[in-house]
């Protein structure tokens, strides 16, 4: 194969046939690809020059056929502007695309964090030092558990942080907490206790992953964890803040969970999902501290950076490291490795300090404004910490689904207590879950504006 066809500037598939003339095998393969809408109004066509010798044809033929289709229509050519696919007047409308649901003006459903605060400027240095430093190798395949200097930022910053006990070798970085919580089901399987209400998408994770789920209620001390028992394989927990609710897990309730895992050898598995934003004192610490062995931690950069990155991490007791890793590397092989390195770069320079800092600053002034405009008619449930409030709806007055309605008309999106509960339709607590680091700053205010008219 001659060597010029690998530097042609724009590639074409064309399908000539054997019927008829050089010429007008080309004119009949272009007519076709531009009528069938494979060639699309405005597609730049190669060179006459290049597709000649692509084609292995004479220039004057490609040229020839490309006239011809320029008298009849099907192309358009400008000086300097190359010749281009024409727009046809009786080609078919294209198929209507479905209607999609315009997005509200206000949203204060939980889950994210203002993703405009994404640290663009630290982020790009990062990753220009990163792929600085980095050998060829790191622009191959990976290892399953995760590039080695993100494993090793990760150790010093969570044994820092969070008070986890944490060697790089029980580190598996995974993309994002959902395939995290699908490996632990799927290599842990058999019954796994949820706390009760929790994120519906988990409960379906879980199942998804083969594993079934119990109910663990939650009160005002956390998960009941003295009502664990052997018939359940493990529990994930949120320990520093429960979602939905905002508790914190009590120390009692702690120690019932670890001792059931290791008279047991039952595995709690920590959600760690905001443990970073605590806002009138120092975060508790985590479990994993407390039972290294018989606990996996969770962690993520969805909450402190943004969900885009799929980046999470995984702290696992010895007996778990080999099979997870192989369960990652029959089920994607290994997460992508340039955001690895820069994520590493911004936790050795301290980067992410600074802008987990900065964001806890932001979200407990989210946290206090609400509080301001709403705690005073309503009770706003749990500790002043991560980036959603719990806002518990008196009796009598009207239900979380009539109040969700009334702000959507209002163009406020709402998410309701009623669909975390495991039994839909549990009687007892109802509820507003409301996510204040979501809005963009400068629609935060009226965002707020928006939910009082609702509760009104």
């Amino acid at each position: 194969m001659p060597e010029y066809w690998a530097n042609l500037g724009v590639d074409l598939h064309l399908d000539l046939g054997a019927a008829g003339s050089r010429r007008a095998r080309v004119e009949l393969a272009l007519r076709d690809a531009i009528r069938s809408g494979r060639l699309a109004p405005g597609t730049r066509l190669p060179s006459t020059r290049a597709l000649a010798g692509e084609l292995s044809l004479a220039r004057n033929t490609i040229a020839a056929a490309y006239e011809q289709l320029i008298a009849e229509g099907f192309l358009a050519a400008r000086t300097g502007s190359g010749t281009t696919v024409a727009v046809l007047p009786d080609r078919p409308a294209p198929a209507a695309r479905p209607v999609r649901t315009p997005a509200p003006r206000h949203d204060l459903r939980p889950g994210s964090p203002d993703v405009t605060t994404f640290p663009v400027e630290a982020w790009i240095r990062a990753t220009r030092r990163a792929l600085t430093r980095a050998p060829a190798s790191a622009y191959d395949y990976g290892e399953p558990a995760g590039r080695t200097e993100l494993r090793a930022a990760l150790a010093t910053y969570l044994g820092r942080t969070r008070g986890v006990l944490a060697a790089p070798e029980h580190i598996v970085v995974c993309s994002g907490y959902v395939q995290a919580l699908s490996l632990l089901s799927r290599v842990i399987g058999g019954t796994i206790a949820m706390e009760d209400p929790c994120l519906p998408f988990h409960r379906d994770v879980v199942r998804h992953a083969g594993a079934g789920v119990m109910a663990l209620p939650v009160d005002e001390d956390g998960a009941r964890t003295d009502l664990l028992t052997g018939a359940v394989r493990a529990a994930v927990l949120t320990p520093a803040h429960q979602y939905p609710t905002g508790v914190t897990l009590q120390p009692g309730r702690r120690h019932a969970a670890v001792s059931w895992a290791r008279d047991g050898g039952g595995l709690l598995i920590e959600d760690d999902y905001d443990g970073e934003f605590r806002y009138d004192r120092q975060p508790v610490g985590t479990l994993q501290g407390m039972a290294p062995g018989q606990v996996a931690y969770i962690g993520t950069a969805a909450k402190s950076l943004g969900p885009a990155l799929r980046l999470a991490w995984m702290v696992l007791p010895d007996h778990l490291v080999e099979p997870v890793i192989e369960a990652k590397r029959l089920t994607d092989l290994h997460t992508e490795s340039i955001g690895q390195l820069a994520l590493a770069d911004m936790i050795d320079s301290h980067a992410y300090d600074r802008h987990i800092r900065a964001r806890r600053l932001d979200y407990r002034r989210r946290r206090d404004l609400l509080v301001d405009r709403i705690g005073g008619r309503y009770r706003l449930l749990g500790i002043a910490a991560g980036l959603h409030a719990l806002l518990q709806l008196p009796g009598g007055g009207p239900g979380e689904d009539d109040i969700a309605a009334r702000a959507a008309g209002d163009g406020l999106a709402l998410t309701t207590l009623g669909p975390q509960w495991h039994a839909p339709g549990t009687p007892g607590l109802e509820g507003l879950v409301l996510g204040y680091a979501t809005p963009r700053p400068a629609g935060y205010p009226a965002a707020l504006d928006a939910l009082a008219r609702a509760l009104a």
